[in-house]
């Protein structure tokens, strides 16, 4: 069982199973939801994931069409992204989780629109866009 929450605290899920390919998105949308170079996103079955707890502050905000992220109204904090034509996955933010995980960054996806004042210094594998899967 892994947990996870947002900064304030008001919205808690757990992830009973394994995370799925941990990504770093670099695409310019991923970058202005995270306020930072990338988003470092982990596939999850939808199945194994919930909320747990008061969700009151929970909300959603669909940023281009057919991809809602997922976020606590109070405090900001991106909590995962959804697509309806792909319900059985999501993708969580493995940022806000709060258990410790085993797993590492996978794959870099979109470097083609990364931050120009980013340099990626690692040797894992770099996709323009999202790979075919």
């Amino acid at each position: 069982m892994l947990n996870g929450s947002c900064l304030c605290g008001s919205i808690r899920y757990e992830i009973d199973g394994e995370l799925g390919q941990i990504i770093k998105c670099h695409c310019t949308k991923c970058r202005k939801a995270s306020g930072s170079a990338f988003a470092t996103n982990a596939i999850v079955e939808t199945a194994n994931f919930r909320f747990v707890g008061d969700q009151t502050t929970l909300a959603e905000f669909e940023s281009m069409p057919g991809v809602i992220r997922v976020f606590c109204r109070q405090c900001g904090s991106p909590l995962l992204s959804r697509r309806p034509a792909t319900p059985d996955i999501i993708r969580v933010r493995i940022g806000t989780l709060d258990s410790t995980i085993a797993g590492k960054p996978a794959v870099h996806i979109f470097v083609g629109s990364k931050a120009e004042w980013d340099d990626i210094n690692d040797e894992l594998p770099q996709y323009a866009e999202r790979p075919v899967q």
